[in-house]
């Protein structure tokens, strides 16, 4: 298994703490958020490689961060080629240039590089595994105000994903869609299929909205901590909790 971890974008939300620094090397008690990813993917077996997809404009700061850090497992970090905002490929796109890049044909799974969670990946992995399908893992953020920026999801008994709206302006739930995808290799190509029909390469759930209408995708609820690093307030929240901790 192959794990790859988005991290080209600009992050214009969190200027001018991302203007010469890339969002995922932003320190959250005194590491960067990477590392913590990082940390979770060293504990996990199956992971043979991983993959970090970035920009032209942050790649060296990717590369010299990878030079100080220490890990057991192989990773490669990708340059897609965009210099700003305007001409970025979106986290789709991203993930269909590392494929294609890398000719992967392997089980994935994909992280976004400002995601903080503390559940335990290999129990995420082995629950899509023994279903042999998309998995996605969900978290109940209990505001429905807030689960109006992201994909608001409804599952079934068998925790396969009925509804999917992403962004919708009246969340019919609180349950949302984190980024963090497990793709058996047999779904990789629906990737390339998603983007011939759909011109929205940015947000991945239109991608898991798009493909919970044409085959199963489960979803994988926890309950431990999670961030999404996508404002100054998110920051400052996370940094606050992890301090306690440390």
């Amino acid at each position: 298994m192959k794990a790859l971890i988005l991290a080209a974008g600009y992050a214009t939300r969190l200027y001018p703490l991302t203007k010469d620094r890339p969002k995922p090397l932003l320190s959250i008690a005194g590491k960067p958020i990477l590392e913590y990813i990082m940390e979770q993917l060293e504990r996990v077996e199956e992971i043979d490689a991983i993959y970090l997809v970035t920009n032209q404009k942050f790649i060296l700061n990717f590369q010299n961060w990878l030079a100080n850090f220490q890990m057991q497992k192989r990773v490669k970090i990708l340059n897609d080629g965009s210099t700003c905002d305007d001409d970025r490929l979106g986290a789709i796109g991203d993930i269909r240039f590392v494929l294609e890049k890398e000719k992967l044909d392997n089980d994935l799974l994909i992280i976004a590089g400002d995601n903080l969670f503390q559940f335990d990946l290999s129990r995420f992995i082995k629950s899509f595994e023994k279903k042999k399908a998309l998995g996605i893992a969900l978290y109940d953020i209990r505001d429905k105000e807030r689960a109006r920026n992201y994909g608001v999801v409804t599952v079934d008994e068998n925790q396969r994903i009925v509804k999917f709206e992403e962004k919708p302006s009246r969340p019919s739930s609180t349950l949302i869609a984190t980024c963090l995808y497990f793709v058996p290799k047999e779904d990789l190509p629906s990737i390339n299929k998603y983007l011939e029909e759909e011109r929205r390469r940015d947000a991945p759930g239109f991608y898991i909205q798009w493909l919970a209408k044409r085959e199963e995708v489960y979803g994988f609820i926890f309950k431990e901590k999670w961030y999404d690093i996508g404002s100054l307030e998110s920051l400052k929240e996370a940094d606050l909790d992890y301090r306690k901790e440390v």
